[in-house]
């Protein structure tokens, strides 16, 4: 009898001490849960491809193919103007060109560096000398950078129809 008592003590011993676990580990997922701004359509941040998955798969698109895409990136670069537009790194080598469906919306001018998430399509486009130099100008650069640009540049992009932003 003794020794019955014995176990049902340890037993309940080790689940208090595995209940325990479990809510220390929910704690830690709480902490460690990214808080997002949103702009645009609402979406969530599940089921995002990392910027180096995209990046594989604009590779293989040629001009004029699309993707419906939710993808996880950092901002490289955003419109100084009014938020309108952001770039974003997919590698080391390649940035995606993020606008905003319908014009509808813009993101704050203050993210560079910041993780986002962009929900919408994924589309390879050539952009013309014209709408590099009105980017570069968006974006601050000098007269000499803008006077640079003299060729037409094949362009990873996407159309946003919602964006989390990482706070």
């Amino acid at each position: 009898m003794k020794s019955i008592s014995l176990v049902i003590i340890c037993v309940l011993m080790l689940i208090s001490c595995n209940n325990k676990n479990k809510e220390e580990v929910k704690n830690t997922v709480k902490q460690e849960k990214v808080e997002y701004a949103s702009f645009g359509e609402a979406i969530i941040p599940n089921d995002a491809i990392a910027a180096t998955s995209m990046a594989a798969h604009y590779k293989t698109m040629k001009s004029g193919d699309s993707i419906n895409s939710k993808i996880i990136a950092t901002v490289n670069d955003v419109c100084q103007a009014k938020g309108c537009w952001m770039r974003l790194n997919l590698d080391n080598e390649n940035e995606v060109m993020v606008k905003f469906k319908d014009y509808g919306f813009f993101v704050p001018k203050d993210i560079k560096g910041k993780q986002v998430i962009i929900n919408g399509k994924a589309f390879v486009t050539e952009v013309s000398v014209d709408e590099q130099r009105h980017y570069a100008e968006d974006a601050g650069k000098s007269p000499q950078d803008i006077a640079a640009i003299t060729t037409p540049k094949r362009t990873y992009s996407f159309e946003a129809d919602g964006v989390l932003v990482a706070q």
